[in-house]
C-alpha cells in the first residue's frame, strides 16, 4: 500500500516536472520582437558596429526567437530623447550611454559613463559592479520603469580637436566647443561654452563655425567623422574619459515580461559586448593614429603637466560645487570616491610605470 502511494506521488511529481519544463520551454521559445534604437550609427567603428553585433547575438542565442532589431540613430526618435521613448514604452530598448540623459537627471549620471581622472576599465567595473554604482543607477532608472546593462566599453578618448594649438589654457576662454559628461563642468569652468552634440551633428558644427572645437572619442572612431579636415591639432591624454562604459536601456516592465531565458540572454549578450569592444578600440587605435599623424597632417599633442593640474583642480571644485546642489550627484559621487579610496591600497602596490629602464 505504501509503496503504491510512493510510486503514484512520484507519477505524479514527474508529469508536474515535465510539464513544467515543457511549459519553460514552450515559453523560452516564444517570438519576440523588440525595436533597438542606437546612439550611434550601424557604421561607426566600436559604438555602432558594437551594437550591431550585440543584437545579431541576442538573435543567434536564441534561435532568432528573441530579436532586437539595431535601428539608426533618429530613426524612431530624436538620438538624445531614448531615455523619455523607452520609459514611456514607445520603443522597447535604446543602445545609448548615461551620459546621454543628463537633461533629464542631471550632471551626476555622467559617473556611469566616465569620469575626469578617473580609473582604468578594472577599477571602474570593480565600482560599478560590487561598489554600489549599478546599484544607484538601477534604482534610479526605475522610478522611470527603465531597466540597464553595461553593454560596452572603450578606452581612453582624446580630449579635443583644435583649429589652433593651444599654448596656453587662457585661449580656451570664450570659445564654443562641443564637450560630453562631466569633462564639459570642468571646461565650462574655464570659460569654454559647451554644448552636447550627437556623434553625426558634430561635423557640419564645425564646418559651419557653429562650434570651434570638439571632443567626440578616440582615433579609430574620429577619423571616421573626417575632424581632422577642419581641425588639424589633436590633444591627448583624455583627461575626462580614461574609460567610458554604455548600456543597453530596456522598458522595465517589457524586459520583466521576457521569459527568464531571454532576460538571461540579454544579459549575458550586453556583458560579452563590454569586453570585446573594450579590446577592439584598444587594438585598432594605433594604426588610426598613424594615419591622421602620417596621411592627414593631424598633429598629436599633450597637455604638460601644468594643465593638467589645471583640468584635475577644476574637477575638484565641480564635485563641491554640485554635490552641493544636487543630491543624485552626491550620492554617486561620495560611492565612487568612497570606493576609490578602499581600492587604492592595492591600485597603488600594483602600479607601474610605463618602462623603469634609462
Amino acid at each position: 500500500m505504501i509503496k503504491s502511494r510512493v510510486a503514484k506521488a512520484l507519477a505524479i511529481a514527474g508529469v508536474t516536472m515535465a510539464l513544467a519544463v515543457t511549459a519553460t520551454t514552450a515559453d523560452a521559445q516564444k517570438k519576440v520582437r523588440w525595436k533597438m534604437q542606437s546612439a550611434w550609427g550601424a557604421a561607426v567603428p566600436h559604438l555602432g558596429t558594437s551594437a550591431v553585433r550585440f543584437s545579431d547575438n541576442v538573435g543567434a542565442m536564441t534561435g532568432d526567437k528573441f530579436k532586437m532589431k539595431f535601428f539608426e540613430p533618429g530613426a524612431l526618435v530624436p538620438a538624445l530623447e531614448c531615455f523619455d521613448a523607452v520609459s514611456k514604452g514607445a520603443v522597447e530598448s535604446c543602445y545609448t550611454t548615461p551620459g546621454y540623459h543628463t537633461g533629464k537627471l542631471g550632471p551626476g549620471v555622467s559617473f556611469f559613463t566616465a569620469v575626469p581622472f578617473g580609473p582604468q576599465i578594472g577599477e571602474f567595473m570593480a565600482w560599478k559592479k560590487f561598489g554600489g554604482g549599478d546599484e544607484i543607477r538601477g534604482k534610479k532608472y526605475a522610478e522611470f520603469g527603465l531597466k540597464a546593462f553595461d553593454v560596452l566599453a572603450i578606452g581612453a578618448e582624446t580630449s579635443g580637436w583644435f583649429k589652433f594649438e593651444v599654448t596656453d589654457l587662457a585661449q580656451l576662454r570664450g570659445l564654443k566647443m562641443r564637450f560630453f559628461g562631466l569633462g564639459a563642468k570642468v571646461m565650462q569652468k574655464l570659460g569654454v561654452s559647451t554644448q552636447l552634440l550627437a556623434g553625426g551633428d558634430i561635423y557640419p558644427a564645425l564646418e559651419k563655425g557653429v562650434i570651434d572645437a570638439t571632443e567626440f572619442s578616440m582615433p579609430n572612431m574620429d577619423i571616421k567623422y573626417g575632424f581632422y579636415q577642419i581641425a588639424k591639432f589633436n590633444y591627448y591624454p583624455g583627461w575626462h574619459q580614461q574609460v567610458s562604459v554604455s548600456e543597453i536601456l530596456v522598458n522595465k516592465a517589457k524586459f520583466e515580461a521576457l521569459p527568464a531565458a531571454y532576460q538571461k540572454v540579454l544579459e549575458i549578450a550586453a556583458g560579452d559586448n563590454v569586453m570585446n569592444t573594450y579590446a577592439e578600440t584598444e587594438a585598432l587605435n594605433p594604426a588610426a593614429m598613424t594615419e591622421m599623424l602620417t596621411k592627414y597632417g593631424v598633429q598629436n599633442k599633450r597637455w604638460g603637466d601644468k594643465e593638467l593640474a589645471t583640468f584635475e583642480k577644476a574637477w575638484a571644485e565641480v564635485v563641491v560645487e554640485e554635490s552641493a546642489k544636487d543630491a543624485y550627484f552626491k550620492d554617486i559621487a561620495e560611492s565612487f570616491y568612497a570606493f576609490r579610496k578602499v581600492y587604492q591600497i592595492w591600485g597603488q602596490a600594483q602600479a607601474l610605470n610605463s618602462t623603469y629602464l634609462k
